[in-house]
């Protein structure tokens, strides 16, 4: 089956699967067409301002409602109750050896914020070998935004159908229901949990009306609907737990939706991305696609940002990261090749970094060696995909975490940092 999209970051849309099953002049008749069901879905409350109402009403052969009671499944990795101030590392995650989908192959790595204040942010990575199979999840607890690393994913929601590869992106927000195929053998990358306001593209400023990550770009999916029965399993994350329930028909049984409130995908190799062309660095935050604004204007729940393939040519400059440390917390993740910062070893791709709220960071010894003496000639960074999950919330690595993957070397590699000051003659 071609999968199709329709385009346009948050834009109203309409489509439907079977002609006829989407209502012309209400959200709910009192008949709907084909014998369907009219479900609202809310993505916001109910009385949010008009330009940030988040809603789509779907048309299903079945409601919601009809499964049996769900029973607890996995309790969650519970956080240490401190947070460190170390800098922390990660091996990528083993692939599983025994058949594992996506929701068993997540480990989480750290947690930050309060679920139930819908602020902060979960982070996991992901590693599975097989396709979920008469399985269905939903997350009431936040939004989930999906970075690849190896494998492609084909995602089934009850929206429609949705198709990512490394160097792409999925968000599915809060509560739609999906399943996730491997079209390769195996996949694993990492996931950001988003507790609070929903992912919207940042605000640009003095940069003006073009530039970062395009409306145009994002891919939302054109209704397309199961009707399956059988003995299903529905998976919800809630509260922190996984439950699960027994349901006899697909719920993927959305036959036409229209509204705001959908998964959509971006392909990263479609941002512009800005930089400097004259001296020193700009901050960051301009690499920003995503980002989930707090109640403190300019200071962010989340900030999904990436480092992508472009030119570095700064004068005058230590053109890598620089030693810094920041009041905002740092999960940093690798897709591809080489970051810039870590040219030494030990941040591959898969693996993971987590500098929390004014923990130092920065170059390696042999990175800062090398770019300090380096012709600073235009240099194009080829073959590199980096990104970060960005939050105000200190990020509480979880036990499990701790005892998994994690580098307990981190730190050698800036113990042969030189002093280099000669002090007054």
């Amino acid at each position: 089956m071609a999968i199709k999209y329709q385009s346009g970051f948050g834009n109203e849309f309409a489509t439907e699967a079977l002609k006829g099953a989407l209502p012309k002049n209400q959200n709910s008749p009192q008949k709907p067409a084909h014998g369907l069901y009219a479900e609202q879905l809310s993505g916001s409350a109910f009385t949010v301002s008009q330009k940030n109402q988040l809603r789509s009403w779907l048309y299903r052969i079945l409601p919601s409602v009809k499964h049996l009671p769900f029973r607890l499944y996995q309790k969650p990795q519970e956080a240490p109750p401190c947070a460190t101030p170390n800098q922390l590392r990660w091996n990528p995650l083993p692939l599983p050896k025994k058949k594992t989908d996506i929701i068993d192959g997540v480990m989480t790595v750290a947690k930050g914020g309060d679920l139930h204040s819908w602020a902060g942010l979960g982070v996991h990575v992901y590693a599975a070998n097989a396709s979920m199979e008469k399985r269905y999840f939903y997350n009431a607890d936040g939004e989930l935004l999906f970075v690849p690393q190896a494998g492609a994913l084909t995602f089934r929601t009850e929206m429609g159908v949705l198709q990512v590869r490394p160097g792409e992106i999925i968000v599915i927000p809060r509560g739609i229901k999906f399943a996730v195929d491997l079209d390769d053998k195996t996949a694993r990358g990492y996931i950001c949990e988003n507790y609070g306001t929903p992912f919207t593209l940042p605000d640009l400023g003095p940069i003006g009306s073009n530039g970062l990550a395009y409306p145009r770009h994002f891919l939302y999916p054109v209704a397309a609907y199961e009707d399956k029965k059988g003995g299903f399993e529905l998976i919800a994350k809630f509260d922190g737990a996984l439950w699960h329930a027994d349901i006899g028909l697909s719920p993927l049984d959305v036959v036409a939706w229209h509204g705001n409130y959908a998964p959509y995908k971006y392909d990263l190799a479609q941002f512009m991305a800005i930089n400097t062309v004259s001296f020193d660095h700009a901050d960051p935050s301009i690499f920003t696609v995503l980002t989930s604004p707090s109640g403190t204007p300019g200071v962010a729940n989340v900030d999904f940002a990436i480092f992508p393939p472009r030119w570095s040519v700064a004068e005058h400059t230590f053109r890598p990261p620089y030693f810094h440390r920041n009041i905002m917390s740092e999960f940093m993740g690798l897709v591809l090749g080489v970051y810039d910062a870590k040219e030494s070893g030990g941040f591959v791709p898969g693996g993971c970094s987590l500098h929390n709220c004014m923990s130092a960071h920065g170059p390696d010894a042999v990175v800062l060696k090398s770019a300090s003496n380096a012709d600073l000639k235009p240099a194009q960074m080829k073959d590199t995909l980096a990104f970060m999950f960005e939050s105000r919330f200190v990020m509480r690595p979880t036990a499990f975490a701790l005892k998994n993957g994690l580098q307990a070397d981190y730190h050698e590699c800036w113990q042969d940092l030189p002093k280099m000051f000669k002090g007054k003659k």
